[in-house]
């Protein structure tokens, strides 16, 4: 069964930091692109970063640049994104999702895990 299942969200301070986990089944995480997305109360969908097959290559929001990493792990089929220096600005759902195309500039995919709930309090 293809899936993705995310962990690792909670509640934090601000200046805190948490380590998501997206586990991976029915596909190589490294195969195919995948990407971090969240989204806040009232507000749309953003790619926070993502990062190409074979790893070399990755994309990051201005927003998160320089504070969060992402990186997978190929023996335990799992993608991760690393998030410190939070901000209150950072709540919301993450979700990974794989199986991408870019349309209009826009990055839509088709496969999606459950999502994982970030909090961060001033």
């Amino acid at each position: 069964q293809v899936q993705l299942v995310e962990s690792g969200g909670g509640s934090v301070q601000a200046g805190g930091s948490l380590r998501l986990s997206c586990a991976a089944s029915g596909f190589t995480v490294s195969s195919l692109y995948m990407g971090w997305f969240r989204q806040a109360p009232g507000m749309g969908r953003e790619e926070v970063a993502g990062i190409y097959s074979g790893g070399g290559i990755t994309y990051y929001a201005d927003s998160v640049k320089a504070r969060f990493t992402i990186s997978p792990d190929n023996a335990k089929n799992t993608l991760y994104l690393q998030m410190s220096s939070l901000k209150p600005e950072d709540t919301a759902m993450y979700y990974c999702a794989t199986n991408c195309r870019v349309v209009s500039g826009k990055r839509l995919c088709t496969l999606w895990g459950q999502g994982t709930q970030v909090t961060v309090s001033s």
